[in-house]
């Protein structure tokens, strides 16, 4: 008998080695880079700007960095007999092991905390990064999260 649920599927190949993390980088050493790409950039721009702005800067810091990662990665999500292409996109997934969320809002609400463990249990994704630039100090709005 079939089982029927919510159960997740990839648009890309890339994705499906999510299972083992690729050995060249820990997954400690990821998120490091990813939380000191934003603090350089949180320095140098400021608090204030659109989400596209500080997601451009994230790309551009990640890729000097020699970082993979894709940008508004999009994920299909099946529910029973249907499959929803596009369900959502993951701003930043790095090294097919870290789901990160930019926001640029006045204060992170657990909608968002909700929204990025959703994206993450979907996605088969233990390890997510939530960032808000919009605060007066970086530290201030960056979360990790972990399922």
């Amino acid at each position: 008998m079939e089982k029927k649920g919510v159960t997740t599927e990839f648009t890309e190949e890339k994705m499906e080695d999510t299972e083992s993390p690729p050995a060249n980088r820990a997954l400690n050493d990821i998120t490091g880079e990813i939380v000191d790409c934003s603090l350089k950039i949180h320095r140098k721009m400021g608090p204030g700007l659109y989400e596209k702005v500080y997601e451009d800067c994230m790309a551009y810091e990640l890729s000097k960095r020699n970082i993979k990662f894709e940008r508004q990665y999009p994920v299909t999500v099946a529910y029973e007999d249907l499959r929803i292409d596009n369900a959502f996109k993951i701003d930043l997934f790095v090294e097919n092991q870290v789901i990160v969320e930019l926001k640029s809002t006045d204060k992170i609400l657990p909608i968002h905390e909700s929204q990025i463990i959703t994206y993450m249990r979907l996605s088969h994704i233990q390890t997510g990064l939530l960032i808000n630039f919009n605060v007066p100090l970086i530290k201030d709005g960056i979360k990790r999260i972990k399922i």
